[in-house]
């Protein structure tokens, strides 16, 4: 496949690139800055872009077969979350990519609650807050959309870098748990997830989840 990737040089974005490359797909490495260019896989084809200007991803999903978004808002600006995924959907609008985009965890409920989110819960760390309902608009705008084969990846409440597994439980709107109560995904499993799902589409217009 021919995978265009926003947000190539980030936590996530990083480990997306190296699992699509290491499967044997061409990949483009996207960033908004061309000093990123030494932090991305040689092996990809780097370019600027970026998510949140309609042009730019046309041009970058233009005959490509998937794009990927993993992009996050600086601290601050977490505000221009939502206005950069309706720009995203707006461009692939108009190439009819389909669209893969790594979300976050606190619009999912929490088992055994009575469909309370994640982010309802009072001991959620109120620094997390900002980037949380930044996601959870990020994922109404998604499912407002009808023009594009869109699937909104959820991670475990825990993702962190660690070691490839390539195993994982797939979920619908509910946080996975373990036999601990403890959730949580690796970046190297979350992104074979993703790349499961690109090979072999489950979702179209909906959200899903992983975990252990």
């Amino acid at each position: 496949m021919r995978i265009t990737v926003f947000g190539a040089a980030g936590n996530v974005g990083s480990r997306v690139v190296a699992e699509a490359l290491s499967r044997g797909h061409e990949v483009t490495a996207v960033v908004r800055d061309a000093a990123r260019f030494a932090e991305l896989d040689p092996a990809a084809l780097a370019r600027t872009g970026d998510a949140g200007e309609p042009e730019d991803v046309v041009r970058l999903s233009k005959d490509q077969d998937l794009v990927i978004s993993a992009t996050r808002p600086a601290p601050g600006r977490e505000g221009e979350f939502a206005a950069t995924t309706r720009a995203l959907l707006a461009g692939l609008a108009r190439t009819g990519v389909r669209l893969l985009v790594v979300g976050g965890a606190g619009s999912l409920t929490v088992p055994g609650t009575g469909g309370a989110l994640v982010t309802d819960d009072p001991a959620f760390p109120a620094g997390w807050r900002p980037i949380a309902e930044a996601c959870g608009e990020q994922l109404a705008v998604c499912r407002a959309d009808t023009a594009v084969d869109w699937a909104y990846l959820s991670p475990a409440a825990l993702l962190e870098p660690g070691v490839r597994t390539g195993g994982y439980r797939l979920g619908a709107d509910e946080l996975l748990v373990d036999a601990r109560g403890e959730s949580a995904i690796s970046m190297e499993d979350l992104a074979v997830a993703l790349l499961d799902e690109a090979e072999r589409p489950r979702h179209h217009r909906a959200r899903f989840t992983v975990g252990y």
